[in-house]
This record gives C-alpha cells, structure tokens and sequence, in this order.
C-alpha cells in the first residue's frame, strides 16, 4: 500500500520559512517523480513544483512562477522522503500543500499524471 505522509506545515509570519517533508512508503520511491501541489481556501489545487526521479541524482526540477526563486524541491532517495523549501513566505502562499508521486519522468503540473496523493498538511501565512 502506498502512502504519502506530508509534514512540516505551521504557522508562519509573512517573510519567514518552512520546509515541508513529504515521506513515501510502498514504492520504489527513486523511481517516481514528486510533485508538490497546494489548495488555498475556495480555489482549486494549483501546482508548485516537482522533482523528477533519478536513482543517481534528483532529477531536476521545476516551478510554478509563484514559486520561482522562493521555492526549493528536493529529495533524498535514501530515506524515501521529498522536501519543499518555503522561504519568503508570502501570505497568499496560504494553503494546504499536498505531494503527489508521477510515475512519469516529466509529469509537470498535469495532476492527471499524479498517480498517489498525500493528505496535505497546512501552512498559514500571517501578514
């Protein structure tokens, strides 16, 4: 069974930092590509950013404009885990962040090529 576990999210006042960890189990976690999606209230999910897979290194990386230059995705195969780091933090980056796995090298921001989800953890922006 596959699972995603998302943690890291807080409360965070505009200007600072977090980084989420996004822990898989259940697959061959250096084969998958990871992406990071996020849901603010009454609006849809939008994409982040995501790591491709490689078993020798993490793959490359790309991000949404809101996240270009703020943002880090990275990975380390050896302890199945994905991480977005947050820095800048804007309050409009409120929302509930959610990894996702993409047995596609380049599945970018189509979330239909996202074959596992993570139950999101939250982060808070205040101003």
């Amino acid at each position: 069974q596959v699972q995603l576990a998302e943690s890291g999210g807080g409360l965070v006042q505009a200007g600072g930092s977090l980084r989420l960890s996004c822990a898989a189990s259940g697959l061959t976690f250096s084969r998958y590509t990871m992406g990071w999606f996020r849901q603010a209230p009454g609006k849809e999910r939008e994409f982040v950013a995501v790591i491709r897979y490689s078993e020798y290194s993490d793959g490359g990386t790309y991000y949404a404009d809101s996240a270009k230059g703020r943002f880090t995705a990275s990975r380390d195969n050896a302890k199945n885990t994905a991480y977005l780091q947050m820095n800048s933090l804007k309050p409009e980056d409120t929302a509930v962040y959610s990894c996702a796995a993409s047995s596609y090298y380049t599945p970018g921001n189509l979330e239909k090529l996202y074959t596992y989800w993570g139950q999101g953890t939250q982060v808070t922006v205040s101003s």
